[in-house]
């Protein structure tokens, strides 16, 4: 549904952290968080997933969730959802494995509260051992139509620069206007990899908006976790990609169809020459999990889906590298 009708002002957040536990970070990221929330009227709602030692939760307006087994990023941050303080008009989603600079929360909750189309901001997010260099700072598009990190790599934009547009923004550390989220985050299907870059399709094609704010700053260690299961990672990835472009190109799709697979079997054949088995065998193994989903992922309407193209096509840059 388009947007439309009255945007309610930010006031009290809720702060969502899905996690399996294996951050060697975890301390240092809840200290930084923590000091963020006391700032705020905000809670904090930690989704535990399997059987490794969870975190202390014992202050005020902290709670911990458990699941027995690890059910994936959008199972955990919508069970977060589900159990958020119904008061939150803003959800706070942060990784395990990131580190929140002083401010970062502050600054999301006061560009959110000025801008009634944004669906959704976030900050500047560092290399952790390279605060030097952006690891990202949102969801854009490349050439051959893959989800990419805008500004990776680069220096960091001064954080008194004026904050600018995304196609969506990285569930990695983002602030989410609850009423756009229609009742549930991410698409469960996904399971983790392209699960932030679908729910910025869907918001695109209501016609919300995105935004990097450079004066909320953030580190970010990278794969600390995912890193443990590669094969599985490359296989995520390559399927999702797949499922969200369905739904994202519409009526384009099947003759995009031929230039997406030539993409990916180039990166089967680097893979290849590199000895890399995992990321060889995850491309095939993507393909072969996306094929029969495809009819899943057609977009609700032909409006719909022009409305996402034409924001995704605004926002391609770089190469197809």
């Amino acid at each position: 549904m388009a947007l439309s009708g009255p945007i309610s002002a930010i006031s009290a957040i809720s702060a969502i952290v899905p996690s399996l536990g294996h951050s060697p970070w975890q301390d240092e990221m809840l200290a930084a968080l923590r000091r963020e929330l006391a700032t705020e009227d905000a809670e904090l709602v930690w989704v535990h997933q399997g059987a490794v030692p969870a975190p202390t939760l014992d202050r005020p307006r902290e709670r911990l969730l458990r699941l027995p087994q690890p059910a994936g990023f959008a199972a955990a941050a919508n069970l977060g959802l589900v159990h958020a303080d119904l008061r939150s008009t803003a959800i706070a989603l942060v990784n395990d494995d990131l580190i929140v600079e002083p401010g970062w929360l502050a600054a999301l909750a006061g560009e959110l509260g000025r801008r009634p189309r944004a669906a959704a901001v976030q900050g500047v997010h560092l290399e952790l051992d390279r605060p030097e260099q952006v690891e990202g700072c949102g969801i854009g598009w490349n050439r051959a139509w893959q989800a990419v990190q805008v500004g990776a790599g680069e220096p960091p934009p001064e954080a008194s620069a004026a904050p600018f547009e995304l196609f969506g923004v990285s569930a990695t550390a983002a602030l989410y206007r609850r009423e756009s989220l229609a009742g549930v985050l991410f698409d469960e299907r996904l399971g983790s990899y392209y699960e932030d870059v679908e729910l910025a399709v869907r918001l695109r094609e209501a016609e919300w908006e995105s935004w990097c704010v450079p004066a909320a700053c953030a580190r970010h260690a990278g794969q600390a976790t995912a890193g443990r299961a590669p094969f599985g990672r490359w296989r995520s990835i390559h399927r999702n990609r797949l499922l969200v472009l369905r739904r994202l190109l519409g009526s384009e799709f099947a003759s995009a169809l031929p230039r997406l697979a030539a993409r990916d079997l180039r990166d089967l054949l680097r893979a290849g020459l590199r000895f890399d088995g995992a990321r060889a065998l995850g491309v095939v193994a993507g393909w072969a999990g996306a094929l029969p989903r495809l009819a899943a992922f057609a977009p609700p309407s032909v409006l719909a889906s022009r409305r996402a193209l034409a924001a995704a096509a605004r926002f391609r840059i770089g190469s197809a590298a």
